[in-house]
């Protein structure tokens, strides 16, 4: 993917900068003065006037860069990896000089702006339609034109009777008849309490209104799978109904 640059109205990019400031303040471009060069750097950041961050990340990358060269060129351990990144700078600041001499060079002898461009003439639209098509073509373009109509429309309520008609069943509306069954059993395995589930919504609320009742006591569960009745003894209760 190509690179995006921004050019802003005094410079082109952070090189551009960076040898306006080299030839602004006398440096010599061989042997640069990090510290003097970034100070410079970060005064002139200050007066561009960037339309967004993402107009200033080019020259915030180099901003960094060169804090990170001053930092290891003053410590003793990283002194070599900072004249490393100090002569990679020199050696791009040299091709872009360059490659911005050869095109001011070449922008000299191109004319051809001058001598052959012309202010642009209004021309009018021709909107006839001339191509003739088979009418098995002109049929099959309907066809998918309407297919993707199609598309569009909202599918019917029939696609979503599985879902939306679904019982939901709650889990308070199986804690009664739980209750009930083992106030007549008093021990029950823990298997028939699913017996009398209609769907897998009534299921999935009789084990958890299994859990909720060991959870405060109602009821207790054996090793072998065995339910019984709790410290929390309780009469029957009054069904309440199954869905909600």
């Amino acid at each position: 993917m190509e690179k995006l640059t921004f050019k802003l109205e005094q410079f082109e990019g952070p090189l551009d900068l960076l040898l306006h400031l080299i030839a602004k303040h006398k440096l010599n471009l061989y042997d640069i003065q990090i510290d003097l060069l970034l100070e410079q750097y970060l005064a002139q950041m200050e007066k561009i006037p960037f339309a967004d961050l993402e107009a200033a990340s080019d020259f915030l990358e180099m901003a960094s860069r060169l804090v990170y060269m001053k930092s290891a060129m003053l410590l003793p351990k990283y002194e070599d990896e900072g004249e490393q990144l100090k002569q990679e700078l020199t050696g791009q600041l040299l091709e872009y000089q360059a490659c911005r001499e050869a095109a001011a060079a070449l922008a000299l002898l191109w004319k051809g702006d001058k001598l052959f461009c012309r202010a642009a003439a209004a021309q009018s639209a021709d909107l006839t339609y001339r191509c003739r098509h088979e009418s098995g073509e002109v049929l099959s373009a309907y066809l998918s034109a309407l297919g993707k109509v199609k598309r569009k429309i909202p599918p019917p309520k029939e696609a979503f009777s599985g879902i939306v008609k679904r019982r939901i069943v709650s889990v308070q509306s199986r804690i009664a008849p739980i209750l009930n069954l083992l106030y007549r059993k008093k021990t029950v395995p823990l298997k028939e309490l699913f017996f009398a589930s209609e769907d897998r919504s009534e299921m999935v609320a009789t084990f958890l209104a299994v859990l909720e009742l060991v959870r405060s006591k109602h009821i207790t569960v054996a090793d072998g799978g065995l339910v019984a009745l709790g410290k929390n003894r309780t009469a029957p209760v009054q069904d309440e109904g199954g869905d909600s």
